[in-house]
């Protein structure tokens, strides 16, 4: 009996064994400490994201609404109404009155001349 009790007394976690547990477990704490860091850094490129896009919402709302309405100041009938509403001494121009002048073709002419002025 003596015996048995000496064998189990002696036995001893050996300084090998504590130092491989130790190690283990600054490994896994330096692990999850990295984890935490690369997922905070997901999360604020994602609300980053989400920012930039509702930016981009918000400017292509601007701009619809700056083309409605640059439409409506540029309807031809409501520019005819608004000046009849103010008074104006304008006339329409009728169609054959008007006409087009393009640019000239040679461009080089054009330097030319401008060149010797």
């Amino acid at each position: 009996m003596n015996r048995r009790r000496q064998e189990t007394q002696h036995q001893r976690i050996s300084p090998f064994a504590i130092f491989s547990i130790i190690l283990a477990m600054a490994i896994g704490t330096i692990g999850g400490v990295t984890h935490v860091v690369y997922r905070n850094c997901q999360i604020k490129t994602a609300r980053d994201i989400d920012a930039v896009e509702r930016r981009i919402e918000q400017h292509q709302l601007d701009i619809r609404t700056v083309e409605m309405r640059a439409d409506q100041i540029l309807n031809l009938f409501a520019i005819r109404k608004t000046l009849e509403e103010v008074g104006t001494d304008l006339v329409p121009i009728p169609l054959g009155v008007s006409e087009d002048i393009l640019p000239p073709d040679d461009a080089s002419e054009s330097a030319s001349v401008s060149a010797s002025l």
